[in-house]
């Protein structure tokens, strides 16, 4: 594992060969802003009920972990370590707590039923706004409850998907060249339907997906190289996240 500095190296000898509490809280630190980015992006599609305090303190469980099970002799950086263990324990957390308000998930039920008569009586995909309308809803209550739905059931497919690959092979991290049948013809599908939406989107859409998704930028970063407010960047976000939504969740 490349350090940066001299002091650096002495502080991961220090922990690694003795677990020296003062390495540790120095390496803690260190790394807390890992903690910070995969709360903010973490949070993007998550309702205002849920606590951001209470994801920090899950990523930091994911931190902690990070530390005690890394292997520097490894052929591996311990921030990509780290980030795996981080947004793990983060999803973890929201997994195990039914964290979608009761009222959320009966406005999506709404959303979706209205949706599809929509789609039936006009014989195309339904606007956000058509469906706004419809409901008597204003299309960022729409963008944001069909948004946050789609992520609690992506959470729920990921959590099938992760019984079956770490069966047997618990706190282990998932071999990524392990061939597992049933995540893998999930997970084509879900990227052929995706790369086809993708395509349909218009330019700033298909540009804020690629710096959130690809190069891992916070909307705040995007929208400086946007020139645009991170409110504005948010709402494009939302608005194509919802697109993306009504393809993916054919296979979902």
């Amino acid at each position: 594992m490349a350090m940066q500095t001299t002091e650096e190296h002495r502080y991961w000898q220090s922990w690694v060969n003795s677990r020296d509490g003062q390495a540790g809280d120095f390496l803690v630190k260190k790394y807390l802003p890992l903690v910070s980015y995969h709360v903010q992006r973490i949070s993007v599609n998550l309702p205002k009920n849920v606590s951001r305090d209470d994801l920090r303190s899950l990523g930091m469980l994911g931190l902690y972990d990070a530390l005690e099970k890394f292997d520097p002799n490894r052929d591996l950086k311990f921030d990509t370590y780290a980030s795996f263990r981080i947004r793990g324990a983060i999803l973890d957390g929201l997994r195990k707590e039914d964290w979608l308000p009761r009222n959320t998930r009966e406005k999506a039920k709404k959303i979706e039923a209205t949706m599809e008569k929509l789609e039936q009586r006009l014989m195309r995909n339904a606007t956000i706004e058509e469906i706004a309308t419809e409901l008597n809803m204003s299309v960022e209550e729409v963008q944001s409850v069909s948004n946050e739905h789609f992520f609690a059931n992506i959470l729920s497919i990921d959590e099938k998907l992760n019984d079956k690959e770490d069966e047997g092979h618990t706190h282990m991290i998932k071999d990524d060249k392990a061939d597992i049948p049933e995540a893998k013809i999930l997970k084509d599908e879900m990227i052929r339907e995706l790369g086809e939406m993708i395509s349909l989107l218009n330019e700033k859409e298909q540009l804020v997906i690629s710096l959130f998704y690809k190069d891992e930028l916070t909307l705040t970063e995007i929208g400086q190289v946007m020139s645009l407010s991170t409110s504005r960047i948010s709402q494009i976000h939302s608005k194509a996240i919802f697109k993306l939504r009504n393809a993916l969740i054919k296979v979902l």
